[in-house]
């Protein structure tokens, strides 16, 4: 399904590649027969925006928006999981759905990565991408009413992947919670969160590698999971980058 892949490409770090690649993914946008014409309008202003911006401060928006704290992460078992041990083996099971399908793997990524997750679907039967959008249709609108609230154009992909979902949410319960949510994307939050994950390493005599430790949770996850490279492109000159600091 091109769609997914388009929507992939948008919720990567981005490159000139990306904004090279504009006309295919209007193209990709406009073929697509399942997205209504309002939430196509949508999408296609995004695109403007990401592929017509300034390169670096796209990025800057981007490193703002994704990377810091955890509410808008694209690691969707942090939504779920956190950092205890079962996320640890729903992203082994994930890697395994990933492998049976026959996915060639050749360079480091979470495999929750929501990009990256976006790619594999895109590879399936259509029921079945809407099985795993459903499966995950809360984390959708949880992350697409953050970003709504923040005033960033990404939540766009969230709403867009929500109506493929076929489920609905009941959006002013979501506004309620998010707007009750203590942001954590502040540098006072960050600069807490640092503190906490710092003592939790000493205490530990040290040890990256201790369960009890975030920091070394984070180490293991890097260390031991892969990506997975499609071998099915949207496009050669827009190669998708699962990476973004690779």
């Amino acid at each position: 399904m091109q769609l997914l892949k388009v929507l992939a490409r948008i919720l990567e770090y981005p490159t000139e590649e990306l904004q090279a690649s504009k006309d295919a993914l209007i193209a990709a946008v406009l073929e697509d027969s399942r997205l209504p014409r309002e939430n196509k309008g949508q999408l296609l202003r995004c695109l403007e925006i990401v592929c017509d911006g300034d390169l670096l401060d796209m990025q800057e928006n981007y490193v703002g928006m994704f990377d810091k704290g955890r509410s808008t992460s694209l690691l969707l078992f942090e939504h779920v999981h956190g950092e205890s041990r079962d996320r640890g083996q729903a992203m082994v099971d994930l890697m395994e759905e990933y492998r049976t399908n026959g996915l060639e793997i050749d360079a480091r990524e979470l495999p929750d990565y929501l990009p990256l997750f976006l790619e594999y679907l895109s590879t399936r039967p259509w029921e079945e991408i809407r099985s795993w959008l459903e499966d995950i249709h809360h984390i959708l609108g949880l992350l697409g009413e953050r970003l709504y609230q923040r005033e960033s154009f990404y939540h766009v992909v969230m709403d867009s992947l929500l109506n493929l979902s076929g489920r609905n949410v009941n959006r002013q319960e979501l506004a309620q919670i998010v707007a009750s949510e203590e942001r954590d994307d502040t540098p006072e939050a960050l600069d807490k969160v640092w503190e906490e994950e710092m003592v939790k390493f000493v205490d530990d005599q040290g040890s990256s590698c201790s369960s009890s430790s975030v920091v070394g949770q984070r180490r293991r996850e890097l260390e031991q999971t892969q990506t997975i490279h499609l071998s099915d492109q949207l496009m050669t000159d827009a190669t998708p980058r699962s990476a973004k600091n690779a």
